[in-house]
């Protein structure tokens, strides 16, 4: 049987299609390969999947529902949803709405209407956020705690992505597993985010946009341990309860420590030997001082079991930047 993986030339669809493939899965990938960031990059990902054994690969847009339905007779044997596309970034949600409505909300009914199309979906794993949290103040975030105060458009669509999943598990018995992802960094990254965007700046002496005036904690998650953290649920679809409890579980996946974002940047300083220039800024709209995972539910039902803190991370994803750069990207 296949796995559709959508999303497929992104950050964590990419790196999730190599490990499905690496335990001998077929893999059919899709994404629209849209320019929200550099499409080399992308394109520098797909390339890496397209020379293997297993894997197909259609461009196309999630929020156009009759393409995605096509794929059933494209592909009948798809059995396994991991739906990873979507329109990211909190920031971008300011300057461009639309794009998050398309995306994460039509994209994501295209693909609940894509699995209760198929003849057998045995699961469907798809990717929330953290930002689904919004101005929540106790830590750690808990998938018990209230989540109804989003702060910014991009967390309210990822919090809409749940409740329609919910629905449609209520009222097809559809296998669904939410997964809120915490500040996933790590190498083949997305140049938008802290990780890269930093090493670029810090590189060419130009400042970094430091905001709430360095007083920032994130929960800094590699990819190697989201990526386990993913196998693992699409692994283990939740069970069908009754009535009063359908086929429906969303869980945490982070590193469940909360560094300073300060001290992210000094690891990175370090690994590039050059002192970054910091320009110091308030707290950007949309945004939160903190984030910090609580997965007790994903080691318990999932083994979820982070292995690699921001130390060791950095690292990598410094010698996998210098790598990549230095190749002309």
């Amino acid at each position: 049987m296949t796995v559709l993986v959508t999303g497929v030339a992104g950050f964590i669809g990419h790196h999730v299609a190599q490990a499905l493939l690496d335990r001998g899965e077929r893999v059919v990938g899709i994404d629209n390969l849209n320019d929200y960031y550099d499409v080399r990059l992308k394109q520098a990902r797909l390339q890496r999947l397209q020379g293997r054994n297993g894997f197909a690969f259609q461009k196309m847009n999630i929020a156009d529902y009759r393409v995605v339905l096509s794929l059933k007779d494209t592909y009948p044997d798809i059995d396994r949803i991991v739906h990873l596309a979507a329109q990211a970034g909190v920031r971008y949600s300011l300057v461009n709405p639309f794009a998050y409505m398309d995306s994460n909300g039509t994209g994501h009914l295209a693909l609940l209407e894509f699995a209760r199309a198929l003849p057998r979906c045995r699961h469907m794993v798809y990717a929330s956020s953290s930002s689904v949290y919004g101005s929540n103040t106790k830590l750690p975030f808990s998938v018990e705690d209230r989540t109804d105060t989003p702060v910014s458009l991009y967390g309210a669509t990822k919090k809409a992505t749940e409740l329609m999943s919910q629905s449609y598990a209520h009222l097809f018995r559809l296998p669904l597993t939410g997964l809120r992802f915490f500040t996933v960094y790590g190498p083949w990254g997305r140049p938008d985010m802290a990780a890269f965007l930093f090493a670029d700046r810090i590189l060419k002496g130009e400042p970094i946009p430091v905001f709430n005036k360095g007083e920032m904690k994130r929960d800094f998650t590699y990819i190697d341990d989201i990526v386990a953290g993913i196998v693992a649920a699409l692994d283990r679809p939740p069970p069908d309860g009754g009535p009063a409890t359908p086929p429906h579980r969303v869980y945490n996946l982070g590193n469940n420590r909360s560094e300073k974002l300060l001290r992210f940047i000094g690891i990175l300083e370090q690994e590039l030997g050059v002192k970054a220039k910091l320009d110091l800024q308030p707290m950007q709209p949309g945004d939160v001082p903190e984030t910090y995972a609580d997965i007790s539910a994903s080691e318990r039902d999932l083994g979820f079991k982070p292995k690699v803190p921001i130390d060791q991370g950095i690292p990598r994803f410094v010698k996998w930047y210098k790598d990549y750069r230095a190749a002309g990207a």
